[in-house]
C-alpha cells in the first residue's frame, strides 16, 4: 500500500550577492561575520542533507573568502550536507574561491567564472602633491613601515615583499581549487586554468571548474523532482540601515565606495 503523505524534499537556499569583505555603503560587502548566522540556519534547517548556495560576486578580500569557504565546508562535514553552488552573473576570484566550497558547482552559460589568482592595486600621487605645493611628512618606526606609501618614489623592495605574498596567496587559491576539483580538471597548465583568466560558463564547464550549465531552480528541479520545495535564506536589511543607506547616497564616501565597486564588477564587462 502506498502512503498518499509522500515526505517533500526541501532544500535551503542561500544568496551570496556583492565584492567579498567590508565595502560599500555601511561596509556591506560579503563577509563571514554578516554571512555565518544565515549559512548555520540554512544547513541546520530539518535536518536536510542538502543545501544550494548560489554566488554572484567579482571577488574581493581573499582572507574573507577563505573564512567563507572554511565554514561552508566545515558545516557541510557537521551535517553530512551536500553543498550545491551556483555561479548567477559572476563567481570569479574570491566568487570562484568560495564556490570551491560546493560538490558540485554550475553555472548559466554566459556566466563569467574563474580568475584564480591575486590582484592589488594602488595609485602614485608624488608629481601631483609636488605640483600643488603640498609638502608630504610621515614618519615611522620600522623601516618598512610605509611600504608603497603613495605620495613618494615605489621602492624595488616593497615590490619585492609584495610580490611574495601574492605568490604566497595565488598557491594557497590554487591548492584549494585543486583539491575541490580534482580529477575534474582538464589540463590545467594547457588551459591556462591558475593564470588569473576567466572563462564564460560553457568554456568554464570544458576545462574543468565547473560540473554543468543551469540555475538553482533547473538542476534542483533535475536532481529532486518537480515537486522540490526551495526554501530561501536571505539575510533581512533593517529598518534603520535602510533609511540611513537612502540617506547617505550623495557623500563623498559613498560615491569612493561605489567608484571602488564598479571597478571590480567592471573588470567581467558589468
Amino acid at each position: 500500500m502506498f502512503s498518499i503523505f509522500k515526505k517533500k524534499i526541501i532544500v535551503p537556499h542561500v544568496r551570496l550577492t556583492g565584492v567579498i569583505g567590508s565595502v560599500g555603503k555601511f561596509k556591506q560587502g560579503i563577509d563571514l561575520a554578516g554571512q555565518q548566522e544565515i549559512l548555520k540556519k540554512a544547513f541546520a534547517y530539518k535536518k536536510n542533507k542538502n543545501v544550494a548556495i548560489s554566488i554572484n560576486s567579482p571577488g574581493g578580500s581573499p582572507v574573507q573568502s577563505h573564512l567563507i569557504y572554511s565554514y561552508i565546508r566545515q558545516l557541510a562535514k557537521k551535517h553530512k550536507t551536500k553543498v550545491y553552488i551556483f555561479a548567477e552573473d559572476v563567481a570569479a576570484s574570491g566568487g570562484y574561491f568560495i564556490a570551491c566550497a560546493g560538490d558540485e558547482i554550475y553555472a548559466n552559460s554566459s556566466s563569467i567564472v574563474g580568475s584564480i589568482g591575486v590582484i592589488s592595486a594602488s595609485f602614485g600621487f608624488k608629481d601631483l602633491i609636488k605640483k600643488i605645493g603640498i609638502d608630504r611628512r610621515i614618519y615611522t618606526a620600522g623601516k618598512n613601515k610605509s611600504t608603497l606609501d603613495p605620495f613618494v618614489d615605489e621602492k624595488e623592495d616593497d615590490v619585492t615583499r609584495i610580490k611574495k605574498i601574492q605568490t604566497d596567496l595565488h598557491a594557497n587559491f590554487i591548492e584549494i581549487v585543486k583539491n575541490s576539483r580534482g580529477e575534474k580538471l582538464i589540463d590545467p597548465e594547457k588551459n591556462n586554468t591558475f593564470t588569473g583568466e576567466f572563462w564564460s560558463g560553457e568554456a568554464a564547464k570544458k576545462i574543468g571548474l565547473i560540473d554543468g550549465i543551469g540555475n538553482a531552480d533547473q538542476i534542483l528541479r533535475q536532481k529532486f523532482g518537480e515537486n522540490v520545495i526551495i526554501k530561501k535564506f536571505e539575510k533581512q536589511k533593517g529598518f534603520f540601515a535602510k533609511k540611513l543607506s537612502s540617506s547617505m547616497d550623495n557623500t563623498l564616501d559613498s560615491l569612493l565606495d561605489n567608484i571602488y565597486e564598479r571597478s571590480i564588477w567592471q573588470k567581467f564587462g558589468l
